[in-house]
């Protein structure tokens, strides 16, 4: 076993592979809610479906998605093989806990936080994705200046007339945004990022990422159920 397989195996190296994934994905999300925006436009759709081409078919966009996808994976599986490894570490023990004014509901429950929003991931994948690239179901189709769109726009319209849709949409904002109110600040620690003078901004910066990011994102199936669809 070579060095760097050593190295990723440890504790150690599982913590910052998911420092580096998480942080990789909250990339991800910015670039995501910056184009998903366009769903804001009252324009039936146009300027959210030729940016929906042109990440769909984009080569680097496109394989920007797939590591992505890969490091939603990695995430979700060494937070889950942390979890275990501790819980089998402590036995059962349970250790004192000094700084428990610091411990919030959200870091104490990062695996089951993760294994939700992978789960609402998946969904929403299966949703809007898979479709989109024809894996089933048949996508509508649009015409803008004589060029055919697949209408994507029609099909997250249509999902969002429904209520209960609405409020999974909403739940699972609000465990995106439980999940990096912490991760945020906590990806930068683990990768040595720690220091009195940074470490408060670091904070503040990750929790305005969040309200805003996570803010944005449950806006939207607000804005298709209350505005498009009234």
């Amino acid at each position: 076993m070579s060095w760097l397989t050593r190295s990723l195996s440890s504790s150690v190296g599982k913590k910052l592979l998911m420092a580096l994934s998480g942080l990789f994905f909250i990339l991800f999300l910015t670039g995501h809610v910056i184009g998903n925006t366009q769903l804001f436009k009252l324009d039936d759709g146009e300027a959210f479906n030729k940016y929906a081409l042109f990440m769909t078919t984009n080569p680097a966009i496109k394989i920007l998605s797939y590591l992505t996808y890969f490091s939603i994976i990695l995430h979700v599986a060494y937070s889950l093989l942390l979890t275990r490894q501790n819980k089998k570490a402590r036995g059962n023990v349970r250790y004192a806990v000094t700084n428990k004014s610091h411990k919030t509901w959200s870091s104490a429950n990062m695996a089951l936080l993760g294994s939700l929003i992978l789960f609402f991931l998946i969904t929403h994948l299966a949703m809007y994705w898979a479709k989109m690239h024809g894996f089933w179901g048949q996508m509508p189709m649009v015409e803008y200046d004589g060029v055919e769109y697949k209408d994507l726009y029609a099909l997250v319209v249509e999902s969002y007339k429904s209520l209960p849709m609405v409020l999974f949409y909403e739940v699972s904002m609000l465990l995106v945004g439980f999940h990096l109110w912490h991760a945020f600040a906590s990806a930068f620690q683990t990768l040595g990022l720690n220091h009195k003078k940074y470490t408060p901004f670091i904070q503040a910066l990750g929790k305005g990422y969040t309200v805003v990011v996570c803010g944005l994102f449950a806006a939207m199936p607000l804005f298709i159920y209350f505005v498009v669809n009234a």
